[in-house]
């Protein structure tokens, strides 16, 4: 079920000196929806998904999370998951999901001990399982096929339990079979979890499949003599009948 406004731009625009990457981006974002954002090469999709996670400020308008000003700095709130797997080789399976959890407990050292570490584990290792990962704990990524490696980039972003989850092309470079059950098992994930995901997607159907929502960026303004002049902005945005469980609504 989506409920009220979690994420709210109000006239967001982002600009780099003399170019405009986004112009006039007013929205809200319900809790609990699946927004799906599409949009050519260039249509500041990816900052739009920066905005959001707090790595980009807006050159002017605000960005609210939650009814407040967002912060500088991406929150515990907030989890991310990009095309290129975001994993340490360096670390096996579980080593990487707990890393994230005892960086968050214990900041300065990094490491918990005692029987905190144990629950930290046990927590690790039912986020593992909940990704189909529970086999592999002992294994390192190097070891890991891109669908196994992309599930546990999943259990590192949603071990720490975030309101949003925000996924960039996250499923681009995977073929059509391991695709397909990536896309079941975020849909689970999502309702599972009670998530708020926002997906950037060049792929339509994949879009209109994941979706209850989808944002199409693009610029509504052109200059030829100037095409960094004008920025993009949501040029459609379609609302789609769609529940968390993936069968479509009473109209």
């Amino acid at each position: 079920m989506t409920g009220a406004a979690l994420i709210e731009l109000h006239n967001v625009w982002v600009e780099y000196g003399d170019t405009v990457v986004l112009e006039r981006v007013s929205l809200a974002i319900a809790a609990g929806s699946f927004v799906a954002v599409v949009g050519p090469s260039g249509a500041g999709k990816s900052t739009f998904l920066r905005l959001i996670l707090g790595q980009e400020a807006p050159s002017r308008g605000h960005v609210r999370f939650a009814g407040a000003p967002m912060a500088a700095t991406c929150g515990p709130d907030r989890g991310v998951v990009f095309q290129r797997y975001s994993v340490f080789p360096h670390l096996t399976v579980l080593g990487n999901v707990l890393f994230g959890l005892e960086c968050a407990a214990a900041p300065l050292l990094g490491r918990l001990f005692g029987t905190a570490r144990t629950a930290a584990r046990d927590e690790a290792r039912a986020m593992l399982d909940a990704v189909g990962l529970g086999h592999a704990q002992d294994r390192y990524p190097a070891q890991l096929s891109g669908g196994m490696q992309q599930r546990l980039a999943l259990a590192q972003a949603l071990v720490k339990h975030p309101r949003v989850l925000l996924l960039d092309e996250p499923f681009g470079a995977l073929d059509p079979g391991i695709r397909g059950d990536m896309h079941d098992l975020v849909t689970r994930l999502w309702r599972d979890h009670g998530l708020t995901i926002v997906m950037v997607t060049h792929d339509i159907a994949e879009a209109f499949k994941l979706g209850t929502r989808v944002l199409a960026f693009d610029k509504r303004r052109h200059d030829p003599h100037a095409p960094q002049r004008y920025g993009a902005t949501a040029t459609y945005d379609v609302p789609l009948l769609r529940k968390p469980d993936g069968a479509k609504a009473a109209s």
